[in-house]
């Protein structure tokens, strides 16, 4: 009896330190890589990371694509490239782009076909948009010049009642960017690419009077008086644009 007690309680003794390191290496194999280690942990973790990041990128996409924007088809011309075996035909698009609140932008493309030369245009024209400050939202704030190439384009402001009086792509500029009462002046050229840029340079040196009052730290009513109108009128106008 007393040799079967001592073999019983020695038994447990003799097999704890081989139960020990079994234990020990089970955790390091899984964090070695093992399927069921740690490494699935921190796999998970990173994708759930990647996938939060998706998800905001996702929901700017969503953003940018639920704007109402206007799309406005200038020109389009068959083109050709001369290869090996001959003469490859495309399609060149000139669009433009605007949200009618002062934001537009214009791009073209060039493809086989002709819808997707337009959606190459419209990608490129969105990825350029400027913004320009407008008078009570309808019209200029000043006259204006632009000039590309041999094309060369008059900028003015007009009453309200005016409408736009411009041809062609200028047309569509002002159209998509949200102008109700301009009249522009177009000579040298009548190739719309020329046109349209001519028409954005003068479209990006506008400036409203509250950004002049602000880097000549000045206020707006003070800048209106110089122009020759009263002091009432001024503060008027100047109430009228700080809103």
């Amino acid at each position: 009896m007393a040799d079967e007690n001592t073999i019983e309680t020695a038994a447990p003794v003799t097999d704890a330190p081989d139960a020990a390191p079994t234990e020990g290496r089970g955790p390091r194999r899984g964090r070695g890589g093992a399927p069921g280690g740690g490494g699935d942990r921190n796999r998970g973790e990173r994708g759930g990371r990647g996938g939060r990041r998706d998800d905001r990128r996702g929901g700017n996409r969503d953003e940018e694509q639920g704007e109402e924007l206007i799309e406005k088809l200038v020109h389009i011309n068959r083109v050709s490239k001369t290869v090996k075996g001959g003469k490859r035909f495309g399609f060149a698009a000139l669009v433009v782009v605007g949200d009618g609140k002062g934001r537009a932008g214009f791009g073209h493309g060039k493809a086989r076909e002709v819808p997707e030369a337009i959606s190459k245009a419209t990608a490129a024209a969105k990825k350029a948009m400027v913004r320009v400050p407008l008078k009570e939202g309808r019209t200029l704030h000043h006259d204006g010049r632009g000039h590309f190439g041999a094309g060369n384009v008059t900028l003015r402001s007009a009453p309200q009642g005016t409408g736009i009086i411009a041809g062609g792509p200028m047309r569509a500029v002002f159209e998509s960017l949200g102008v109700a009462d301009v009249v522009t002046k177009s000579v040298g050229t009548s190739n719309p690419y020329n046109m349209i840029r001519a028409t954005f340079e003068a479209l990006t040196e506008q400036t409203s009077p509250k950004s002049v009052a602000q880097r000549r730290g000045k206020k707006v009513a003070d800048l209106l008086r110089r122009g020759g109108a009263s002091a009432e009128l001024a503060a008027a106008d100047a109430e009228a644009i700080a809103e």
